[in-house]
């Protein structure tokens, strides 16, 4: 793991119970499973900028400990009530407290950072789902096809054989130079924070996490040539109502996402719905990879901000000490082999 120190993250005293607009988003698809949600008050009006397009600039935070996937305990379950919710929340901080230090020196040193430097979230998501995944509707995500697992099959063992012979061995993340896409928009440990800027023609996503930033066009432009590829991929946006559909494609070969590469397309749609919630949909399809297109759904709620500095580049000192550790095992390993082999 490359070491860093992530910007202290100083959120707002939001208030975390559900807004009426996420209330009707919730009671709609909940049905009966996981406790019925209560009837809104009233309906929310997105509100325009001076060109009139919907106004979803701000900071909004996505830190949550609702898991990703639904897990095996929860299975068939799509929502929670509020009761299992708040012991789901207990337990959850608990279970994940870096401060602890019962378990022995290796899980002490397991647990990185003390609690103080995490920023992972303590509540679940407003709408109480059990997964961000919701579809499809297991809250898992869909199976590799047989050619991707052979992919990651071959990329594991290469990985094992030159786990850290060069600074490409490891991943880009690690490397500091992007989380990439749709990472950067989902919750991670810390620095879960993003902010929006919209001009007439452009709206621009600065990430907290490895400050990458997303220029999006919205002028209604086309995608690049499809040569042409990059890190994050080629995002074009529309406005579809009171939502930003922002699809990404281009992405390059070197891209992985859970074994997705250059084939990668996502679909994203942003929807404020409450002054202080900003609905974000992602729907990830990549029919090389994975056997089923499937979606994420995320809650984001507004922050007071500001948004931190991350500061990691790709000389950061973890680097360094990774590699330097490598050559350190391969050095004993031979003068083990040495000494077993000596006559």
């Amino acid at each position: 793991m490359s070491l860093r120190f992530p910007g202290l993250v100083v959120l707002s005293a939001l208030a975390f119970a559900a807004s009426a607009a996420e209330i009707v988003l919730a009671q709609t698809q909940s049905s009966s499973r996981g406790g019925a949600m209560p009837a809104a008050s009233k309906a929310w009006t997105t509100p325009r900028t001076a060109w009139g397009h919907p106004d979803i600039e701000g900071v909004w935070a996505t830190d949550t400990i609702t898991p990703f996937e639904r897990p095996a305990d929860l299975s068939g379950k799509e929502f929670l009530t509020a009761q299992e919710a708040a012991e789901f929340e207990r337990q959850t901080l608990e279970r994940t407290n870096r401060d602890r230090r019962d378990g022995g020196a290796d899980a002490d040193v397991a647990r990185a950072y003390n609690d103080f430097w995490w920023d992972s979230g303590t509540r679940v998501v407003a709408t109480r789902r059990t997964s961000l995944v919701v579809d499809p509707p297991d809250g898992r995500v869909p199976p590799l096809t047989a050619e991707a697992q052979q992919r990651q099959d071959a990329i594991a063992a290469a990985r094992k054989r030159s786990p850290a012979d060069n600074p490409e061995d490891r991943n880009v993340w690690e490397r500091c130079i992007t989380r990439g896409m749709p990472n950067v928009m989902l919750p991670g440990p810390y620095n879960n924070n993003y902010q929006i800027i919209q001009t007439t023609d452009y709206v621009v996503i600065l990430a907290e996490m490895i400050h990458d930033a997303r220029v999006i066009p919205v002028d209604g432009r086309g995608h690049l040539p499809g040569h042409i590829r990059q890190w994050m991929g080629d995002s074009v946006g529309r406005w579809e109502g009171d939502t930003l559909v922002v699809e990404t494609t281009n992405f390059t070969d070197k891209t992985n996402y859970r074994g997705a590469r250059d084939h990668l397309r996502l679909v994203e749609r942003f929807t404020r719905t409450a002054a202080d919630i900003l609905l974000y949909r992602v729907t990830i399809d990549d029919p090389t990879t994975f056997t089923r297109g499937w979606t994420v759904e995320l809650p984001a709620r507004r922050s007071a901000g500001p948004i931190y500095e991350y500061a990691c580049h790709e000389a950061n000192y973890g680097l360094e000490g990774i590699l330097r550790g490598h050559r350190a095992e391969e050095k004993a390993a031979v003068e083990a082999l040495a000494k077993k082999t000596r006559p």
